[in-house]
């Protein structure tokens, strides 16, 4: 077991235990935002042929040399075709086709024109400028050549894919299936909905926080229930949700609370009591210093990671630590967060004897990336992670950051 490591190492030792969900073909009308699980190879050229870019005239570019608005061209209009129909004759010399947007360019026709640049009747179409050859032609395969690689498994689909893949044929994507997560609450202090807040009781935030984050992420947060002060209770929240006997199998466990060392801190020997390897206890983090992290082995390895019930360390430990397992659980290729560098926008007054975590907001001022952080930053505060978008690491040992000190950032929203 690896005592108070970074994050960078927690995070790296927990993704070396995690595995990656198992797949399934849903419908593409459903899939944004589902992780792909196959690659996507162009089985088409798209277009699947020369088409023009909008209404106008098709002809030879030959034909209308010389042209100009004293000394137009007359063309015999020998075709008129429709987005979805196919040319019925060919462009040969002085004729020319109607063509719509989107409708295929007619055999012999290497040029288009606009309607708004011509003069026309149903049998005769004016020219008025000169064309060179391949104008105005949106060539088949321009967007998408067949044989090419459209996408990798492990990305996000987005707009973009979908309609690439619709493009395709491809109406069933084979996606990652979305990971479920166990989020147990502990302590005797808590109230959860539906109960009266008494003296020297708070309510569950940290339930409604991770369902939020996991949910975020493309997990499906399940809520296994409440463990007060007793170890037992607690162990039989977790095996409730490995085992899945009344509740959906979990592919992930999280826990908060009781993970200090008071004598109600009972969670790491609940996690041991259901049968879970504790990997690392505690964090070299501010906020975020006390959790334990684990895996239980059954069919995969399943993930058991503990945070602390203050609010602000359970979210900077879950976002640092706990979402890159989930990330690749749900098959992201890039489990890991994305890191910048960034420049504080206002000054951070304090000293940080261990490595500090600021939250914020993603700004980019004269096209640099920088950090605007709220003044509240301790253990208990959740109200400056609202729109935090961004996390910003202070080296251990680091005295006060003056405005526009350069930081490591971690983005939680790719």
């Amino acid at each position: 077991m690896v005592e108070r490591p970074d994050f960078e190492t927690a995070r790296d030792l927990l993704l070396a235990y995690t595995p990656v969900t198992g797949t399934e073909e849903i419908g593409l009308s459903g899939s944004a935002g589902r992780v792909l699980a196959q690659e996507i190879l162009a089985a088409e050229d798209v277009p699947g042929f020369d088409r023009s870019p909008y209404d106008g005239y098709a002809f030879r570019a030959q034909d209308v040399q010389g042209a100009d608005s004293l000394h137009p061209v007359t063309l015999s209009v020998v075709d008129a075709i429709a987005a979805g129909e196919v040319p019925h004759a060919a462009i040969t010399i002085g004729t020319a086709a109607r063509i719509m947007t989107g409708a295929p360019v007619p055999s012999g026709a290497d040029a288009i024109v606009p309607y708004e640049v011509t003069r026309f009747t149903d049998t005769e179409v004016q020219i008025f400028q000169e064309a060179a050859a391949g104008q105005n032609i949106v060539r088949r395969g321009e967007d998408v050549q067949k044989g090419q690689r459209l996408a990798a498994p492990g990305i996000k689909i987005d707009a973009g894919l979908c309609g690439v893949m619709a493009a395709q044929g491809v109406f069933r994507p084979r996606v990652y299936k979305k990971p479920v997560v166990g989020i147990i609450s502990t302590g005797s202090e808590l109230v959860d909905e539906g109960q009266p807040l008494s003296p020297g009781k708070i309510y569950n935030t940290n339930r409604y926080t991770l369902e939020a984050a996991c949910a975020s992420l493309g997990c499906q947060p399940v809520y296994l229930g409440m463990g007060k002060d007793s170890t037992k209770e607690i162990a039989d929240l977790i095996l409730r949700g490995v085992q899945g006997t009344d509740a959906p199998r979990c592919d992930v466990v999280l826990l908060t609370g009781g993970v200090s060392a008071g004598d109600f801190d009972l969670t790491p020997d609940a996690m041991q009591m259901a049968g879970t390897k504790v990997l690392i206890r505690g964090l070299n983090l501010k906020p975020g210093m006390a959790g334990a992290y684990g895996v239980i082995q059954k069919d995969n390895a399943i993930p058991v990671l503990a945070f602390s019930g203050n609010p602000a360390a359970c979210m900077t430990a879950f976002w640092l630590v706990g979402a890159p397992v989930l990330r690749k659980l749900a098959g992201w290729n890039k489990p890991r967060l994305t890191e910048i560098r960034c420049a504080l926008m206002n000054r951070f007054p304090k000293k940080s004897g261990a490595t500090r975590v600021l939250r914020g907001k993603l700004v980019f001022t004269e096209g640099k990336a920088c950090l605007a952080i709220d003044e509240k930053q301790g253990n208990s505060v959740l109200s400056s992670a609202i729109g935090t978008d961004l996390l910003a690491v202070i080296p251990a040992g680091s005295g006060p950051m003056e405005a526009g000190a350069v930081l490591r950032g971690f983005r939680i929203t790719d």
